[in-house]
Formats: structure tokens, C-alpha cells, sequence
């Protein structure tokens, strides 16, 4: 078993029998003598790789593999590839297989949980940086892989299993959070896949927007009763939540602030990344082709022609025509290249930015007065481990989710009066660091705006580099395949 074969020698059921008994009976020095000189190296090679591993992970359990390693490649004692040797064909097709996948799966499973995994882009959030449909290359090494938090879980399922749509873990035991050694920390500006933070509470049914801002939509009862529209409501472990990308544009002890879309990082200006880019209403006297956005670079999914009422286009302030009718109007995610292009055109009338109308409501959503908005938010502090924080009226919404979800504590408050598991408190030290994630796509993108902070516990890894790209918009299998962008590494601004 586990892709391992000793010997193809054909044996009758006697000779096999035989065989056995001697391997059980038989001295120590009788069953090394069929072990030749490679068997040795192989066995000191994977020994090698497990004591390091071991050192590595912390995890003394890991050496019980020497155990299996040295029956398998020197003494022999179990007769691991059994199958192999049986007459009924069957068996021995059923055995390959079965040696097949669990042989992949003890490759492929500890390489998915310590060196990298794949992570495919499934929104514009990060346009142009990413787009949608490239395949990711993370890696977990650079920042330090996580130890498993939730160990009992089907290999390489996120948190459902296919076909079946049932959970893909068993919620108990819950190890404790650890990181091992990593190449390097987040950076301002890294590119950073991890765990979507308010995705531990989740309405099966609804899953966007998340669960915080159902209940600040329509109110908990509402969420919990209504089955029929939003499903059972469930909870997942920090490993087991959604993985999402984004970039890094705040760190543990920063002072952030975004006014009129720029952002301020400890009172300094931050130059925004190259392909940043936001949500325009953009006039036009005639009607734009299909060649037209895909010259733009705008994909099918994020241009949108308002072809809407007149009292709608009259509450966005365009003017009628002579004979009483409108011009086009498209809601287009440009950056400023594209904007440029765009003003060049003679058919384009006017381009005006999306207002604060359509940003929605922003994170604290506890908070009443809360009149942030995505391109005007904050001042916020980002919390550091081991910093301890004043709590106040003003600021226990925006640390409320940390303290009580994300460090494991029991937290009341009203008003002023703030009791931290049953004790009351006027401040609070974080027991990990904390970091602030945005998409390049400013406006349409779900990130820190809208549902906070991320703790260092989710986060996941790194992404390397593009491995392959499936553009949705074009047809047939070569067409749809973006090759200048195969094997691209992802710069981080």
C-alpha cells in the first residue's frame, strides 16, 4: 500500500503463507536480508525529511512515520503491498486505486496544509491587479503556515464537500492557533489571501452580504425565523471560513484614515495603487459595442448600461435632451488610464463618479450614528498584540467583534459601561495583531470597510504568481485561456 512495492516475484497461496510467518517468526537479521542498499537510502532520506519536519512543526507525533517507514523499506513486518500479490484481478484493480489516492492524498495533503495551495479569483475586488478567472499560486511559507485548527476535515475541501453539500469537517477537537516560522511579515501593500473574519456566523441561504450586515439590514429575529429566505444560520471555524484575496493597506499599531478616496496611513499620504480604480457614471450619444469595452479592458460582469427610468436619470442630474429624451448612460469601473481614454472619445458627454449613495453602510454596522462611508472612513486605530487600548462609548463598536469573536471573551457594554467576561473595564490589551485589507476596485469591493478587521490567526498566504487564467467573457477552451498572463508573478505596489 501507499505506492510502495517490494518485489514482483509470483507467489502461490502456500509460498505466500510462508512468507508471512517467516517475516513474523524469523529473526531480526532474517528479515533485513531481502533489503538491499537503496531500500536504506530511501529510508534515510524520508527519515531525514520527518525529523526536520518534526523540529519544524513542534509536533513530536509526526516521528510515529519513521515507524511506518522503517517497516516499508527494511524490516518488512506487515506485508503492506498484500494486494499486489493476489490472483483475483479485481482486487488487485480495486488495491491500485485505492494505493493511488491515498498515496496523493499523503503527498498532496501536507503540501496544501504547510507549503501552498491554489486560490482562483472569484470577483473583481482586486481588478486590474487580478482578475477573475486567474488561478493563484499562494504560498504559505512566506508569512509561516498555519497548524491545522480544525484537524478532522475531508482533505482538500474548503468547508463542503461536493455533491453531497454537507460539511466537509468535524467541528471538535479545536486546536489552538499556530503559526511556525515564515520567510517574511505583511507588508503595507502585500497582496494577502486569508479567511473572511465575519464569515464565522453564516445564513446558508444569503451568504453576500455576510451575516453582520443581514442583521443590521433587517434585524437578528428576522435572520434567525425567516428559514425559507435565509436558511439555517451556521458557525465555522477561523480555517473552515471562506478564503478571500485582498490587499494589505493597514497594520497592527497603524492610524488609518481614507478622505475623499485618498488614504492616510499615521497622518502620511499613500500613493494608491497603480490600478486602483472606481465606480464612474459615464454619458455617451451612442451605443457602446461589446469591442468597445473589451478595448477598455471593462469585462461583461462590471459594465452595466442604465437603461432605467427618466426619475432616475433625473435624481443622477442628467439633463434632458432637446426633443426630451436621454443620452446612454453605463456604470463603469475605470482607472485612471481608462477614465482618460474615455474623455478622449467625442460620443462621451460626461463622467461623473459614483456618489456616497450606493456605498452602503460601513463597518461598525452596531454603531447608530455611524456616517463613515467607503471613501471617507475613519480616523481608526489598528490594533497590535500585546497593545492595550482605551475603550469608550466612541470606540467599543469598532473593537466590539475582536474582543468578543476573535479572542474568545465575553463582552457587554451599554454606553459607557463595558464588562469584559463579567469584570468591568475601561481598556483592553489584543492578544493578536490585527490588519486592515481593501481591493483595488474600490467600489466594488466587500472588504475592511464594511466588515473590519482581520486577525493574524486568518491569516492564509501569499500569492506568488498567476499558474493559469480562464477569461469568462470569450468562448471555446484556447480562446478563454489568457496566456500572456500564465506564470505572471503578482507584484505587490
Amino acid at each position: 500500500m501507499f505506492g510502495f512495492s517490494k518485489s514482483n516475484k509470483v507467489l502461490n497461496s502456500k509460498d505466500k503463507k510462508d512468507e508471512y510467518i517467516g517475516r513474523k517468526s524469523g529473526t531480526l537479521a532474517e528479515r533485513f536480508k531481502d533489503t538491499k542498499k537503496s531500500d536504506y537510502i530511501k529510508f534515510g532520506i524520508l527519515a531525514l525529511v520527518t525529523i526536520l519536519f518534526m523540529l519544524w512543526t513542534g509536533n513530536p507525533a509526526v516521528l510515529l512515520f519513521l515507524l511506518f517507514f522503517l517497516d516499508v523499506y527494511v524490516t518488512r513486518y506487515v506485508a503492506w503491498d498484500w494486494w499486489k500479490k493476489s490472483e483475483n484481478s479485481v482486487l488487485k484493480t480495486v488495491g491500485s486505486w485505492v494505493d493511488a489516492l491515498i498515496f496523493a492524498l499523503a503527498v498532496v495533503y501536507p503540501i496544501n496544509i504547510y507549503l501552498f495551495q491554489n486560490y482562483v479569483i472569484p470577483s473583481s475586488s482586486l481588478e486590474k491587479t487580478l482578475l477573475v478567472g486567474d488561478y493563484l499560486f499562494v504560498s504559505k511559507c512566506n508569512y509561516g503556515p498555519r497548524s491545522p485548527m480544525t484537524p478532522l476535515s475531508f482533505p482538500l475541501a474548503q468547508h463542503t464537500l461536493p455533491v453531497l453539500n454537507c460539511k466537509s469537517y468535524i467541528e471538535n477537537p479545536q486546536w489552538e492557533y499556530k503559526r511556525l516560522a515564515g520567510l517574511e511579515d505583511v507588508k503595507l501593500y502585500d497582496i494577502v489571501v486569508f479567511n473572511f473574519p465575519a464569515g464565522d456566523t453564516v445564513a446558508m441561504n444569503v451568504q453576500n452580504p455576510d451575516y453582520y450586515t443581514l442583521v443590521s439590514m433587517y434585524g437578528r429575529d428576522k435572520v434567525w425565523e425567516d428559514k425559507a429566505t435565509f436558511g439555517d444560520i451556521v458557525w465555522r471555524p477561523v480555517d473552515r471560513r471562506e478564503n478571500y484575496v485582498k490587499r494589505c493597506v493597514g497594520l497592527p499599531g497603524d492610524n488609518l484614515l481614507i478622505s475623499d478616496k485618498n488614504l492616510y496611513i499615521n497622518g502620511k499620504f499613500v500613493d494608491a495603487p497603480e490600478h486602483v480604480q472606481y465606480n464612474y457614471f459615464v454619458e455617451a450619444t451612442t451605443l457602446f459595442s461589446e469591442k468597445t469595452f473589451e478595448a477598455l479592458g471593462v469585462s461583461k460582469a462590471d459594465y452595466e448600461y442604465c437603461m432605467v427610468s427618466t426619475d432616475w436619470k433625473r435624481m443622477l442630474q442628467y439633463k434632458a435632451n432637446e426633443d426630451g429624451t436621454y443620452n446612454y448612460v453605463y456604470k463603469l469601473p475605470l482607472t485612471a488610464a481608462m477614465k482618460s481614454t474615455l474623455e478622449k472619445r467625442q460620443d462621451v458627454v460626461s463622467i461623473k463618479i459614483e456618489d456616497e449613495r450606493f456605498g452602503g453602510h460601513t463597518f461598525p454596522q452596531t454603531k447608530a450614528d455611524n456616517k463613515w462611508t467607503r471613501d471617507n472612513y475613519g480616523p481608526i486605530h489598528i490594533p497590535a498584540r500585546g497593545e492595550t487600548i482605551e475603550l469608550n462609548a466612541d470606540n467599543i463598536d469598532l473593537y466590539a467583534q475582536a474582543i468578543r469573536n476573535y479572542e474568545g471573551n465575553k463582552l457587554e457594554y451599554s454606553g459607557g459601561d463595558i464588562k469584559i467576561n463579567g469584570e468591568t473595564v475601561s481598556s483592553y490589551t489584543f492578544k493578536m495583531n490585527y490588519y486592515w485589507m481593501m481591493g483595488d476596485n474600490r467600489h466594488n469591493s466587500a472588504d475592511s470597510r464594511y466588515w473590519g478587521f482581520v486577525p493574524e490567526d486568518h491569516i492564509v498566504g501569499k500569492p506568488i504568481f498567476i499558474w493559469l487564467s480562464i477569461d469568462d467573457d470569450k468562448t471555446g477552451f484556447f480562446n478563454r485561456i489568457r496566456t500572456e498572463r500564465i506564470f505572471k508573478r503578482i507584484h505587490n505596489d
